[in-house]
C-alpha cells in the first residue's frame, strides 16, 4: 500500500506569537512599571487606547499613546496616606471631613477620560466615584508648598494630597491633555502595599507564564461628577 507524501500528514506550525514591549524611549522606570507597560502592550489590555502608568512609589507617571510608545514622564503628588484603597463614599464627602490616614491614592485600572471639576477646570478623570482625578498642581495653599515638594527630590515630600495625582502644569497641557483629548484611556495605578500582579493578573512578558489574557473586565463607569481638585 502507497504512503502518502509526508507533506500531505504535515500539519502546519502554530503561529508564534512576537512579544510586544513598551517603548521607554530610554526614560528611567522601575521593574513594576516597565513590566505593568510591557504587559499592556502586549496583551492589548489598553484596548488600543492611550495609557498612563503612576508609579507610586516612585512618584512619577508616564504616559504612551494608544501604541505604547512614550509620550512623556513627569514626577507627580499623591495622597498623603500609603494604601492602595480608597474609603467607601469618600467621593461624597467635603474635603475637611477627610482624615489623613484616609487620604489615599487607590491603586487599579481606570478608564479615564477629560472633563470639568466644578470650578470649570479641565482634569483627567481617574476614579469618578472616589473623586480622584490627575490635574496641573494645585498651589493655591502656600502652606502646602505643592511646587516646592513636585520639585523635590525626596520621595516622601511628594504625599501630600487629597489622593489626586498632581503633575507639572506644563505636562498636564503638552502630554496629559493632548494625549487624552477627544478620547477615553486608561490609567493603571501600581500599588504600594501588595505585587503588582494581585491588582492587574499580569504576566512577565516573554517569560515562562506569558499568556494572552485579552479578557480583562473593565472597571463600571458612570457620568463625570462636578468634585473639585484635590
Amino acid at each position: 500500500m502507497a504512503l502518502p507524501p509526508a507533506t500531505a500528514a504535515a500539519r502546519p506550525l502554530a503561529a508564534i506569537h512576537r512579544f510586544e514591549r513598551a517603548n521607554f524611549g530610554g526614560e528611567p522606570a522601575s521593574l513594576d512599571a516597565r513590566h505593568v507597560a510591557d504587559w499592556v502592550v502586549d496583551s492589548g489590555n489598553n484596548g488600543r487606547r492611550p495609557f498612563a502608568i503612576v508609579d507610586k512609589l516612585a512618584a512619577k507617571v508616564f504616559v504612551f499613546d494608544a501604541r505604547g510608545d512614550l509620550r512623556g514622564a513627569a514626577p507627580v503628588l499623591l495622597g498623603l496616606a500609603r494604601g492602595d484603597d480608597s474609603v467607601p463614599g469618600i467621593g461624597q464627602r467635603k474635603l475637611s471631613s477627610i482624615r489623613p490616614e484616609e487620604r489615599t491614592t487607590p491603586a487599579g485600572r481606570f478608564v479615564a477620560s477629560l472633563d470639568r471639576d466644578v470650578h470649570g477646570q479641565e482634569v483627567l478623570w481617574v476614579d469618578y466615584d472616589s473623586a480622584i482625578s490627575m490635574h496641573p498642581v494645585i498651589t493655591s495653599d502656600p502652606k502646602e508648598r505643592r511646587q516646592q515638594r513636585l520639585d523635590s527630590a525626596i520621595l516622601t515630600e511628594r504625599r501630600i494630597s487629597y489622593g489626586c495625582i498632581n503633575v507639572p502644569v506644563n505636562f498636564y497641557s503638552s502630554v496629559v491633555s493632548s494625549t487624552f483629548k477627544g478620547t477615553d484611556g486608561i490609567v493603571y495605578v501600581l500599588p504600594e502595599s501588595r505585587p503588582v500582579k494581585d491588582v492587574f493578573a499580569s504576566y512577565d512578558v516573554d517569560g515562562p507564564a506569558a499568556s494572552k489574557n485579552h479578557d480583562a473586565a473593565e472597571p463600571a463607569t458612570t457620568s463625570p461628577i462636578d468634585y473639585r481638585a484635590k
